[in-house]
This record gives structure tokens, sequence and C-alpha cells, in this order.
């Protein structure tokens, strides 16, 4: 069950870190950080995957449109990330949390550095802080050159390294639906997915938002890596951070992929 899991992974889109200027939407990430230091609080291991550093550097820098070149992106990427930490670390630090930064790419988890990367996520955690885990945008640029939201899935990899428990992905909607509910009224939310078929697939249509690179598609990618390892994943909606308080009671809310492992 949702709310006995005792290790999460939290991930956050940049369409929840920011304004459409790319400036930090302010309430919506104050309102995060108080509600994951309350769960960790309570004893819940917490590791959060966050997004948003290019949007964030795109708004440092004055760039109105996301950039179309790579070296643009890789400076908005590092300019970024410094404005991402120096947010977490202040307002988690308003509830005496430490945390941590931890920027990844695809090649240091699917080689055998990956080992590196658990053992220091594994201290990390045991030492009482909250990694802040980030695609390496500066240097992995074959995500920036594709247009492809890897921290999905990215998410979905660190969540099978720490064993976690449950996966959680705040999006700018609330779940997954048989119609994109942006084009179609009566688009129904599906609450319960228990095996990826390519029906579900069919599902996933469109892109993300104008900051963010991805879309359902990407979720769709990150359920079936964490499903496969024995990682259940849910999407909800992170416009409001008390969703996640209805997820730790095990609330039904959002779309739920299972993990037939797990069951077994």
């Amino acid at each position: 069950m949702i709310m006995n899991n005792k290790r999460i992974v939290v991930k956050v889109g940049t369409s929840t870190l920011t304004h459409p200027s790319g400036s930090f939407n302010l309430r919506h990430i104050e309102s995060l950080v108080k509600v994951l230091s309350d769960i960790k609080n309570s004893g819940v291991e917490i590791v959060l995957v966050t997004s948003g550093a290019i949007g964030l550097g795109m708004a440092k820098l004055g760039l109105r449109e996301r950039p179309k070149d790579t070296p643009t992106k890789q400076a908005c990427a590092a300019v970024g990330q410094c404005e991402l930490m120096n947010m977490y670390d202040r307002l988690f630090g308003d509830y005496n949390v430490t945390v941590a930064q931890v920027l990844l790419t695809k090649y240091v988890i699917s080689d055998e550095r990956k080992d590196n990367v658990l053992n220091a996520l594994d201290r990390i955690i045991s030492s009482g802080a909250v990694p802040i885990v980030n695609e390496n945008d500066v240097v992995a640029i074959d995500e920036l050159e594709l247009e492809v939201g890897e921290n999905d899935s990215l998410a979905a990899i660190v969540s099978v390294l720490v064993g976690a428990d449950l996966l959680i992905i705040m999006s700018d909607i609330e779940g997954l639906y048989d119609k994109n509910p942006r084009d179609h009224r009566d688009a129904k939310l599906i609450s319960r997915v228990e095996s990826i078929t390519d029906e579900i697939e069919n599902y996933a249509e469109g892109a993300g938002t104008d900051l963010g690179t991805g879309g359902m598609a990407t979720k769709i990618r990150a359920a079936k890596i964490a499903n496969s390892h024995g990682v259940d994943m849910l999407i909800i909606n992170g416009s409001r951070a008390e969703n996640l308080y209805d997820v730790m009671d095990g609330k039904i809310i959002g779309t739920l992929f299972t993990s037939k492992i797990r069951e077994e």
C-alpha cells in the first residue's frame, strides 16, 4: 500500500517550479519544500529529482524563448542550476533539512560507475540529508539536442538505484487520461494501470509545456523502467504540494502504475 512506503523518490517538473516566464513560482516551490520536509520528519526517506535549471537560467539571462542551439542551453543550465540549488538550500534550511546536490548523466548510471552513485546516494540518505538530483545538462548534451524530457526516466532509474518503494512524478496534469484533456472535455482519468499495453501508450500524446521538454510519453517510459524493477509509480498534479499528503495517507489520486514484481 502507498501509505506504508518508507523511501520515496519525488520528481518535480519545470512547469511546477516556474512561471511561464521561467522565474520561480515561489508559492509552489515554498509549499513543496514545506510538505517534503514535513513528510521527511514523519520518518519517510526522500530523494528529490528536479527539473528547472534551463528555465531558470533563461530567466536569469533574459531569454524569452527556449534557445535552439546547444551551447546556449548549456549556459542556461549552468546558470540555472546555481539558482535552483540556492533556492532549495535556503528553503529546506528553514526547516532544518540539509540538502545535497547530485548531478548525473545517463553514462554514469549505465556503466560500472553506477555503484559509486548508489554508494553516494545511500550515504547521503543515511546521513539524514535529502539528495537533490538533476540531469547534468552542462555536459550531457545528447538530451538537449534531441529535446527529450529525460528527467522522468532519470527519476525512474534513481528510484531503482536507491530501492525506493514509490516514485511520484509531479506534473502539470492530474495523471494519465484516455484522451488529451486539454483538447477533449470528455477525457477520463485512468486511476490505475496494471500493465502498460499498446493502448496505454497510445493515450500518451502531445508534449509538455514550453519550458519543459517532457510529456506523458516520457512518463510512460519512466513507468516501464520503474515497474520492471519492482517500483510503483504515481503521476499526480504538482500544482498543489499538499497532494503529497494525500498520497502518504493512502488516498486515491492521480494515476498509479503498479509493478507486478512488487505484488509477487
